[in-house]
């Protein structure tokens, strides 16, 4: 409901706030990566590429005589592949996924097919197990790590860069490139996102034998670990990836890609925004269309029409068809059914109110009530008309019907597009009605933040509220009151300076001046913790940084960045801004999505 207010604001706002430049924000786009060409593809991603493969997790290394697993408070020497298991869990037996009732099944029941004939005749009851011993040497190791001397630290550090040198880089097309992330996954539980049915399952070692290498006919293959082969060598120059497998708990496909930073996942990026920016240039004409097909008398155009609406409106992803039982009871906007849609004729004051309650992506609840245009609401009581709940509410829609029409609509739509311009409008609009050119350089930040919020918001990106939330309010709503009591003494020192110049005629402005100083300063300061206050507490539950990374145009931040001083820095860490890189050189302070 928020966000509806919020869009009607923006609609209601015209007035545009005075432009400035950010002179940070200009050199950093002098000093990042230069020569981004705006060109097209034909399919044809690289013509060489050459690399060493994926660095591979080491092997297990056995617990210490002096830790013991204990069942039913007995010591028992586990074999290899049992122990390796159970350090797993034991690692992570402070996490409350450990306590859920599924994650436990699931990790027993993959932990016993690990054991010896001998071990799943002994232990039969998790509830017997005892990790405790475990737990607690991994714990000390994880602190030892941390108080290793300089010397160490600084060891461990370039053995680290030793290994990036080596398997970090690939060369592609004559040039070095950065690789993403060069490591294979290392054994553990799956933890999933949300109540998932899977959690606690073993997620195994990658070996060589399970990964499908990626390069050019012409280069140096790279060599697999010893006594080991690869899966396949392959030549695909339509594919990013240089490396891939499959993982064992969903069945989905990992990858070892290149670097957010390099030319190639710069052009991608880029070309992926201008397609969402072809899109402003047709909505307008599609959701024309797709008002008039809700009157349609051919039911599948109709119900093609109000999907179309719920993409456009609410941001729903289509949803991809599954086998039975395969994954977590997940659903899109063309896998819905008549469960999880409740309709209200007038509702917190609305009329028309529709609430969707579904598991969407990781199992995350999407929970939503709306108002809808009446003849959505129309329709979606003739879908509903004489249906179980377990029915489809789109029976005559699938996924791949869905899609085609889309393409229909315009060449590369899908409905990530439609995510990706209206969250990038979104904040676009946002910005425009919360930031004011003569706010401090806190306030903006923190406006900001509101409209990348409200973005995470229609796209439903949740996280839980961290567990040290309380605690570290606490501690920040510790720090405002001292700053408050700061400000408080230094306003009692300026009055007081103030009086006895007036009285004693005293010719101290210096000192004056110091003391008005001192009060500027930690007025500032106190501004800043309140500020950080209201961002924490807003945000506990919203989690900013998918929607930033992945659908919001950089180009809007930059802008918006040099239009009103803000320091870039204050919005992209270094990092990012390296992955932004093409987006410096492409946003002066006027650009518009």
């Amino acid at each position: 409901m928020l966000l509806l207010w919020l869009r009607d604001l923006c609609r209601r706002f015209q007035q545009v706030p005075r432009r400035v430049t950010c002179c940070q924000a200009s050199r950093d786009a002098k000093t990042s990566r230069a020569g981004w060409e705006e060109k097209g593809t034909n399919g044809v991603k690289w013509r060489q590429l050459e690399h060493k493969g994926p660095y591979f997790t080491p092997a297990y290394e056995p617990l210490p005589d002096s830790v013991r697993f204990l069942y039913d408070g007995k010591p028992v020497k586990l074999s290899l592949a049992a122990e390796e298991v159970a350090t797993l869990y034991g690692k992570i037996l402070h996490l409350e996924c450990t306590t859920k009732e599924v994650f436990q099944r699931n990790f027993f029941s993959d932990w016993r097919k690990e054991m010896t004939a001998e071990e799943r005749k002994l232990i039969t009851h998790l509830d017997k197990c005892d990790f405790t011993e475990i737990h607690r040497h991994f714990v000390e190791r994880t602190e030892a790590r941390r108080t290793l001397p300089r010397e160490q630290k600084q060891k461990l550090k370039e053995e680290a860069a030793k290994l990036q040198q080596e398997f970090g880089y690939c060369i592609l097309d004559g040039h070095r490139e950065k690789i993403g992330n060069f490591k294979t996954e290392p054994p553990g539980l799956f933890r999933g996102r949300g109540d998932h049915p899977k959690m606690g399952m073993l997620k195994r070692r990658v070996m060589p034998e399970d990964v499908v290498i990626n390069c050019s006919r012409d280069s140096r293959i790279p060599e697999p670990p010893a006594g080991h082969q690869w899966k396949e060598v392959r030549s695909d120059n339509t594919v990013t990836w240089l490396a891939a497998w499959t993982e064992n708990i969903q069945n989905s496909s990992k990858y070892i890609i290149l670097n957010p930073s390099s030319k190639l996942k710069g052009e991608m990026d880029w070309q992926k925004y201008e397609v969402a920016r072809r899109l402003k240039g047709v909505v307008d004409k599609i959701r024309a269309q797709y008002q008039v097909d809700w009157r349609s008398p051919e039911m599948k155009k109709r119900q093609l029409a109000v999907a179309l609406y719920f993409i456009d409106k609410l941001a729903l992803r289509t949803g991809n068809e599954k086998e039975e039982g395969e994954t977590a009871d997940t659903v899109g906007c063309c896998s819905l059914r008549v469960e999880h849609v409740r309709l209200h004729e007038k509702a917190d004051g609305q009329k028309h109110v529709v609430e969707l309650d579904f598991l969407g992506k990781d199992s995350i609840r999407y929970n939503n009530r709306v108002p809808v245009e009446k003849l959505v609401f129309q329709n979606l009581q003739d879908f509903m008309k004489d249906k179980d709940p377990r029915d489809d509410l789109f029976d005559a829609l699938t996924t791949a019907s869905l899609n085609k029409h889309l393409q229909d609509l315009m060449e590369g739509l899908t409905a990530k597009v439609f995510r990706t311009y209206n969250a990038s409008i979104t904040l676009q609009e946002q910005l425009r009605v919360l930031t004011r050119a003569d706010d401090s350089l806190t306030s903006k930040v923190l406006a900001y933040k509101r409209a990348n919020r409200a973005v995470a918001v229609l796209c439903n990106h949740q996280r839980a509220i961290p567990k040290t939330f309380e605690k570290s309010m606490q501690k920040l709503q510790q720090k405002i009151e001292a700053k408050q009591a700061q400000v408080t003494e230094a306003q009692v020192e300026l009055e007081q300076a103030k009086a006895d110049l007036r009285t004693r005629g005293e010719n101290k402005p210096r000192s004056l001046l110091q003391k008005q100083r001192r009060l500027l300063k930690v007025e500032e300061q106190l501004a800043r913790l309140r500020a950080q206050a209201t961002d924490k507490e807003e945000n506990k539950q919203v989690a900013l940084g998918t929607a930033k990374l992945n659908y919001l145009d950089p180009r809007i931040s930059i802008a918006w960045c040099k239009r009103f001083g803000v320091p870039i820095e204050k919005i992209y860490s270094k990092t990012q801004r390296e992955r932004f890189a093409w987006a410096f050189e492409r946003a002066d302070e006027d650009f518009e999505f």
